[in-house]
């Protein structure tokens, strides 16, 4: 598929299609802010913590997660310019979107905390994955991390009748995920979650990789972009690591296409078995803020 052909698709599902009715968080104010700030030539961490300043709950996070058993530091930090200095302006920015992404949403924080603990466990695997490979940009792999699934408490939040879906979704032998989303619902949560990644203005590789999560065939399609596929394949083996952790038995997609993300990004199952040990501590010390 090409970029503009997705782009068109977006567009048009956004503008005519079965998604405009579901309502799209805007993007914060303070994202913009602090993307503006990253495109800079050379971004100031003085500038990136005025804008995490700008929220006083975005900033008790931040602090919470610099000094959470993640980053092992031996004195905790007191203020952001302290952990921006701790963690560097692009990780920060990583924490700062997700927390922004979180509390966009507006839906019970219990009814979906196992959600957020899973996308930020399927964010530090992404990184890790990301580390082991040459050419991949770590903190794109942990923002898609956190964007993948998110068209599913975006659909919980504005689909009638989605909460019965995702059950019967989980439920189904005899077809995808996203095919019993697409039977009910006429779009599915890898639309829906591109399109807030591109209402966010997170980078186009971002926006498609969450499009196209959950079709495999791109890895054999040249006309998806490089970096596209590589974040496809690397999502299906951290859904994998995650699934591992949380002892979830059916894991369809993986048994059906994780020999071919394996193959198509040169890893090896035992690679694969190691990172499961190598992480154990890491999704333990998961911090949702």
């Amino acid at each position: 598929m090409l970029t503009r052909d997705l782009n068109h698709e977006l567009d048009a599902a956004r503008d005519a299609g079965p998604v405009k009715d579901i309502v799209i968080p805007p993007c914060p104010q303070l994202l913009v802010q602090l993307q503006n700030e990253l495109a800079q030539a050379d971004p100031s961490p003085q500038r990136v913590a005025e804008i995490a300043e700008g929220d006083v709950a975005m900033t008790a996070a931040l602090i919470k997660i610099a000094n959470s058993s993640l980053y092992a530091r031996r004195e905790p930090v007191s203020s952001v310019v302290q952990a921006i200095a701790m963690l560097g302006v692009k990780p920060t920015a990583t924490i700062l979107t997700g927390f922004l992404l979180r509390h966009s949403i507006r839906i019970d924080p219990t009814l979906i905390e196992h959600f957020w603990e899973s996308s930020t466990r399927r964010s530090l695997a992404m990184a890790h994955i990301a580390r082991q490979m040459y050419g991949v940009d770590v903190e794109v792999a942990k923002t898609c991390g956190l964007f993948f699934h998110v068209g599913i408490p975006v659909m919980l939040q504005g689909v009638r009748g989605y909460s019965g879906t995702l059950v019967e979704a989980l439920a189904r032998q005899d077809r995808s995920f996203v095919q019993t989303e697409n039977a009910v619902h006429r779009t599915d949560h890898a639309v829906v979650g591109a399109i807030v990644s591109k209402t966010w203005r997170l980078p186009q590789v971002i926006t498609h990789a969450v499009r196209l999560h959950h079709d495999f065939a791109v890895l054999s399609d040249d006309h998806v972009a490089l970096p596209v596929r590589q974040l496809v394949a690397i999502a299906a083996i951290a859904d994998h690591l995650v699934a591992r952790h949380e002892a979830v038995k059916d894991q369809r997609e993986w048994e059906k296409f994780g020999a071919l993300c394996l193959e198509f990004l040169q890893i090896s199952p035992e690679e694969v078995e190691n990172w499961v040990d190598q992480l154990y501590p890491v999704f333990q010390q998961v911090v949702v803020a």
